[in-house]
C-alpha cells in the first residue's frame, strides 16, 4: 500500500495548480489530506473519481475556510471515522480515519500554537488525542497515522534549531510529546529509512527564499504502528511537488 500524507493548504488553491494531474502521477493507494479549507461541495469531486479516487471522505471544519482534513482511497475501506468524539477536537475537523481489511489509515491535523491561546489549545488536543490512541490501538494495532503534526521532533528536523527553540513547533515540551507518543508504540517512518540532515517538509511564506534556500522544518509525518515496522519498504518526502507551502510524504508499506 502506498500512502501520501500532504497538507494541501487549501485544496481548491492547490487543484488551481495542477494537484489532480500530480495525484494522478504519484498515484498512491491512499492520500491523506489536510488543510482542505473547503466543504465537498466547493469542490470538484468528480474530478478526483476520473483520476482513479472513487472513495474520497471530507470532514471540514465548522468554520469556513479553516483546517479540515479528508482520505481520497482507490479501493472501498470497510469502515469511515469521521473525528475522534472529543468535541473540542472534532469541530475544527482534524481526523479522519478509514479501515481496510489489514491496516487503518488516520488524516491527522494537530493545531498549531500561533499564540498563548492556541498554544494551551494545542497542549490540550496533543493529551486528549494521545489517550485517544492508547484506548484505539487496543482495537485496531496495525495504524497509519499521517498528517501535519506541527511539531518538529529532532534538531536535525529544523534549519536552525538554536535560534527557533522557543518556538512553537520546536519547544521542548512539545517535542517530548511527540517522543512519547513514539515511544507508546509507533515508528517515524520516514527517519527509520533515513538518517540525513536537511529533508524538510514545510517552508514558511513569510520569507520568500525559505524554500529556494531549503531552510525549512520537517513536520509532516507518516507514523506506522510497531507490528507494521517491519512491513515498512520505503519512507520519503517530495519536495518537487509545490502547490502548498508543505510538501507531501510517501511511505510504503507492503
Amino acid at each position: 500500500m502506498r500512502i501520501i500524507s500532504y497538507n494541501v493548504n487549501g485544496i481548491r488553491a492547490a487543484i488551481s495548480k495542477g494537484f489532480i494531474t500530480w495525484l494522478q502521477q504519484a498515484d498512491p493507494d491512499v492520500i491523506c489530506l489536510q488543510e482542505i479549507k473547503a466543504t465537498p461541495e466547493q469542490i470538484p469531486l468528480l474530478d478526483f473519481e476520473l483520476a482513479g479516487y472513487p472513495y474520497h471522505y471530507w470532514f471540514p471544519a465548522t468554520k469556513k475556510g479553516y483546517s479540515g482534513v479528508a482520505i481520497l482511497s482507490k479501493v472501498k475501506p470497510n469502515n469511515v471515522v469521521y473525528g475522534t468524539g472529543i468535541e473540542h477536537m472534532d469541530f475544527e475537523g482534524r481526523n479522519i480515519r478509514v479501515d481496510f481489511d489489514d491496516v487503518s489509515v488516520m488524516s491527522l491535523y494537530l493545531p498549531s500554537g500561533t499564540n498563548k491561546e492556541r498554544l494551551d489549545h494545542k497542549f490540550m488536543y496533543m493529551d486528549d488525542f494521545q489517550n485517544y490512541i492508547t484506548n484505539l490501538k487496543l482495537e485496531i494495532p496495525n495504524l497509519v497515522i499521517c498528517g501535519d503534526y506541527n511539531i518538529c521532533h529532532e534538531a536535525i528536523d529544523i534549519h536552525d534549531p538554536v535560534r527557533n527553540k522557543n518556538v512553537s513547533g520546536f519547544l521542548p515540551a512539545e517535542r517530548s510529546w511527540l517522543t512519547d507518543f513514539l515511544n507508546n508504540g509507533f515508528v517515524d517512518s520516514f527517519r527509520f529509512l533515513n538518517k540525513e540532515p536537511d529533508n524538510y517538509t514545510w517552508w514558511t511564506m513569510r520569507v520568500p527564499t525559505a524554500r529556494a534556500n531549503n531552510k525549512g522544518w520537517r513536520i509532516d509525518y507518516c507514523l506506522v504502528s510497531e507490528p507494521l515496522k517491519e512491513m515498512i519498504k520505503r519512507a520519503v518526502i517530495l519536495p518537487e511537488a509545490k502547490h502548498s507551502d508543505h510538501c507531501p510524504v510517501l511511505v510504503e508499506i507492503a
